[in-house]
């Protein structure tokens, strides 16, 4: 527990000390956040991610050579040892040690709160107003962030952005409420399918023939992944789908939304622009929280003031959630695709190992085998247009 609220505590402060604003060398990799899976300009602690571009990325081993980007960063931060960029590599250590305590907190609070028969939307909504809060601290606290100058305009052209981040949220909360974590992440792996899908025949953006061929890869995964789940629900399998489907939607709303002339400068940093949306799935949860869960919210408020587990592994994973979807971000604007894209599969491979050993969770070899072959497909996906490209250049 000392050693988790330490890494806590590293994790936010490297959010409120590493700045990535919006600069004309980073316009096209404005990236949406998933949870699906996405982190902002402060490093920190989540996914779930929020969308596809945040779900497809990756480290590849600090064996990087540095991008124009990220040497101005050097230059400007002092942050490079024998060209090593420390800042980068921090990012990267605080994303997955984010992602890995915001599972294990999340599920902890989900399970002493009654699973999926409990109360996963009136969790998943409190996780985004810790983030929400801690977000307006940012603002408010001396030379931590800048204030974004958005105008009413702009807050209303990011709704459907924030909408797509709050159903993301809230149906992968159910879905790891309902099932075991390690399946809910290999579900989730899927996500690229969907992203295919709305790609193609919903925003006119065609996918190539390879991509489309990586996708039954994909999928075979996820189902043999499922044939030995000890934890199998129905309801974890379509939450976790539904969380993919709201990813890709706000993927593609996102890169949308950052078309607006301006809207970069107004907003003043990726850190920003992830704090507004929080601000705004959290109202938007509101509703659905008194929908599905008003009628006890009375018996939640005595559970979160007489049983320690819930109320602090809530706001635990609140702050996880928003610090390491900051920190994914922010990654994924200092590197390329390939990087990203082996980054993000090492982080997945981590997460369902990891969490299943802690929690107890079933590890079949069958179940393995799906899990290799539905992220292992999701690597391939996310870099076999890069690799044809090459070899046919």
């Amino acid at each position: 527990m000392k050693i988790s609220s330490i890494l806590l505590v590293a994790s936010l402060g490297a959010v409120s000390a590493f700045g990535l604003p919006f600069t004309a060398s980073n316009n096209n990799a404005v990236k949406s956040f998933r949870g699906q899976n996405a982190m902002p300009a402060k490093a920190a602690v989540m996914r779930d991610g929020l969308a596809l571009n945040a779900e497809s990325a990756a480290v590849a081993g600090g064996a990087v050579a540095p991008s124009s980007s990220t040497s101005k960063a050097l230059s400007s931060r002092g942050g490079g040892m024998g060209g090593i960029d420390i800042p980068l590599m921090l990012y990267f250590l605080f994303w997955y040690v984010g992602n890995y305590y915001y599972n294990i907190t999340n599920k902890l609070a989900l399970k002493a709160a009654g699973g999926s028969a409990g109360f996963p939307m009136t969790i998943s909504a409190l996780q985004l107003a810790v983030g929400a809060v801690y977000g307006i601290f940012l603002w408010l606290a001396p030379d931590a962030r800048a204030k974004p100058t958005v105008t009413f305009d702009d807050i209303i052209k990011m709704l459907p952005v924030a909408f797509c981040f709050m159903g993301a949220h809230s149906a992968s909360v159910f879905a790891l409420s309902a099932g075991a974590v390690s399946f809910g992440q290999i579900v989730k792996a899927a996500e690229p399918a969907f992203a295919a899908v709305l790609s193609q025949f919903v925003y006119n953006k065609p996918v190539s023939k390879a991509k489309w061929l990586c996708l039954p890869v994909i999928i075979g995964g996820v189902i043999l992944a499922s044939v030995k789940e000890l934890d199998f629900a129905v309801s974890a399998l379509i939450s976790a789908c539904i969380a993919n489907l709201f990813a890709a939607f706000k993927g593609n709303e996102n890169k949308k939304l950052m078309e607006t002339e301006g809207l970069k400068d107004r907003m003043g940093s990726v850190g920003n622009q992830f704090a507004l949306t929080t601000i705004l799935g959290f109202l938007m949860s509101i509703p659905l929280v008194l929908w599905r869960e008003g009628s006890k919210l009375g018996q939640f408020v005595e559970m979160f003031k007489t049983n320690p587990v819930i109320s602090t592994n809530l706001i635990a994973s609140g702050l996880w959630f928003y610090g390491y979807n900051e920190l994914a971000t922010m990654t994924l604007k200092k590197t390329g695709a390939v990087t990203q894209s082996v980054a993000n599969t090492a982080k997945r491979v981590i997460v369902i190992v990891g969490v299943a050993i802690v929690l107890g969770e079933s590890l079949d070899p069958m179940k393995l085998l799906g899990c290799a072959i539905g992220i292992g497909g999701v690597f391939v996906y996310s870099i076999i247009d890069q690799l044809l490209a090459k070899k046919n250049a």
